[in-house]
């Protein structure tokens, strides 16, 4: 596994690292056995950052994190997001008083006196134009209830926004083998200001495994069921804005570029480590055989370039004028 520094805070963190939304909820039925294996594998091969939220699973990803700190010896990272908790998005809803409502609660379901890395979850974008909320996580930085603070956003306009607050130390954005538009001016950007990039949905809700196919079907609880057009939050967070048929010719395109051996998650997981700004991409696993896998593709060796290229040819002449321009 190799570890990468993220932005200022002096934490180095797995470059795969878990994402916890899938053992929390809207991913369909998962039991929390198969959820804690995923965690535990994880922590075997390596793995010391875990992103969660308060949302997932009502609180649910939280208290499982905590259950596996008091299985575990070994010390791990732990960042959680709020904001995704009000009924409707407004800026004035991150007042203080909500602020510290919901950290209070995450720090209760994960059983921890500190939140090493708390992240506004996809807040409006007229909030980055204030600094009041970035006043607010100053002060709870202060007081000891966070130690740092990032972003998570839906678009690059907002992560270039955020990354104007000095205390922002990391943004959380999609970034994956269908979304490559981070890649072309945020990137540097960020790295200027020596702020972390966490490479969520990057597996564009597991289009990117290949297993799926035009007759899959999804539960119900499953937001790749429900959400494809965005009628329950940002359509962007369902198979990465890509209209589904287009998405699974575009695995086809990409199957040839596999590298023997390797499977085609492990192949988009390796592809994102292809980028030093990225701090760590956070697939998600709910059961310890998908973790092995994911965190396997950390030891694959780099990509070449000419990979690099036909992955750019086939996002330019397949998926760009899809998703390009929304976020």
């Amino acid at each position: 596994m190799e570890y990468r520094t993220l932005g200022r805070t002096g934490f180095n963190v797995s470059s795969i690292s878990f994402g916890a939304w899938a053992i929390g909820g809207t991913w369909g039925e998962v039991r929390d056995e198969d959820s804690l294996g995923a965690l535990h594998k994880a922590l075997d091969m390596g793995v010391n950052f875990i992103d969660t939220a308060d949302v997932y699973g009502d609180g649910r990803s939280e208290r499982l994190i905590a259950q596996l700190r008091s299985e575990r010896t070994e010390p791990f990272f732990v960042a959680t997001k709020a904001g995704r908790r009000l009924p409707k998005q407004t800026v004035e809803g991150y007042s203080k008083a909500n602020l510290h409502a919901w950290v209070k609660r995450s720090l209760d379901n994960l059983k921890l006196e500190t939140i090493d890395l708390l992240q506004l979850h996809c807040p409006p974008t007229d909030l980055y134009r204030s600094d009041t909320v970035f006043s607010i996580l100053e002060e709870m930085k202060s007081d000891g209830m966070i130690r740092h603070y990032g972003i998570s956003v839906e678009t690059v306009e907002e992560a270039m926004l955020g990354i104007q607050y000095e205390g922002v130390q990391s943004v959380q954005i999609i970034f994956n083998l269908f979304r490559l538009k981070p890649s072309d001016t945020f990137f540097t950007e960020a790295a200027k200001r020596q702020v972390g990039i966490l490479a969520r949905v990057p597996l564009a809700s597991g289009l990117l495994t290949g297993k799926m196919n035009a007759n899959s079907s999804f539960e119900k609880s499953d937001h790749r069921a429900f959400n494809r057009n965005g009628e329950a939050f940002d359509k962007g967070e369902t198979f990465s804005g890509v209209p589904y048929a287009i998405g699974l010719e575009a695995v086809e395109r990409l199957r040839p570029l596999v590298p023997n051996g390797s499977s085609l998650t492990q192949f988009a997981l390796r592809w994102i480590g292809m980028f030093p700004e990225v701090t760590c991409s956070i697939p998600g696993a709910k059961n310890a055989t998908q973790a092995e896998q994911n965190f396997a593709a950390a030891d694959l060796p780099p990509l070449e370039a000419s990979t690099m290229q036909a992955v750019q040819a086939i996002y330019d002449n397949l998926i760009r004028q899809h998703v390009h321009g929304s976020w």
